[in-house]
């Protein structure tokens, strides 16, 4: 089941991302897909008990925050965008943030599936290009930072450390793809040079490129071998018996 905000609800998400996943699980679980455009972690926390399915309706597996056999939990980036800016509200502060997380990791809605758990950091931004994005709305004012939406990556990492959760690190895996190094002054600020990379991956600066999806697909397979290999595509046992099962459709 995945829990997110619009990072992962488009056209290209639905195309890209869900194909992907799909093609690899159709057959043996079936989706539950939660997404909400701008939510952040506060908003999340509210909708929660009238989103997530009891344990008579569906048996959630995997939850990703920020999916079904898991759960992943995505939320972050409208978390990260900087107080006091153009437009409704979405800024929680830091702490704020790693707290809610953790209620929502914890909440007992979800906690009664025992699902396996991903966290999901939110990615890294383009600031020249969120900021032209928010010029063709009318909106001349900064309101995200690439050290900003740093920070809240950094905070999903030690919520995980502390609740013994695997992380999937997209903003790592992006800025490795972009060539930075621990030390470096980030790609996406202003500070530095554009970075081709982050522009292929991020259309607007902030929501992803089919590029950017398929980082996403293979980090989180990759993860999932890792932490749970029983649970990939190969192990799982099919929902229905396959057509050319002889033996079954006597039954």
């Amino acid at each position: 089941m995945p829990t997110s905000d619009a990072l992962t609800w488009s056209i290209e998400a639905l195309g890209i991302l869900h194909c992907l996943v799909l093609m690899e699980h159709a057959e043996f679980l079936s989706f539950l897909t939660r997404y909400y455009s701008g939510y952040n972690t506060t908003q999340a926390l509210k909708v929660l008990p009238r989103i997530m399915p009891s344990p008579e309706q569906a048996k959630i597996r995997f939850m990703f925050y920020a999916m079904l056999t898991t759960q992943t939990i995505f939320f972050g980036t409208n978390d990260a965008r900087l107080p006091n800016t153009l437009g409704y509200a979405q800024t929680v502060p830091l702490e704020t943030y790693k707290q809610q997380l953790i209620e929502i990791a914890t909440n007992p809605a979800i906690k009664t599936h025992n699902p396996h758990m991903i966290l999901i950091t939110p990615p890294p931004i383009d600031e020249r290009l969120c900021e032209a994005t928010d010029a063709a709305k009318g909106i001349n004012q900064v309101r995200r930072t690439a050290e900003n939406t740093a920070r809240y990556a950094e905070a999903v990492r030690e919520v995980g450390e502390q609740l013994n959760v695997p992380v999937l690190d997209i903003w790592k895996a992006f800025m490795q793809r972009a060539g930075w190094s621990e030390g470096q002054p980030l790609p996406g600020s202003k500070d530095v040079e554009r970075n081709a990379v982050l522009t292929e991956l991020m259309h607007d600066g902030l929501h992803f490129n089919p590029a950017g999806y398929r980082v996403l697909f293979d980090e989180l397979m990759k993860l999932i071998e890792r932490t749970w290999p029983d649970q990939m595509p190969d192990k799982l046992p099919f929902l229905l018996p396959p057509w050319d099962d002889a033996d079954a459709w006597l039954e």
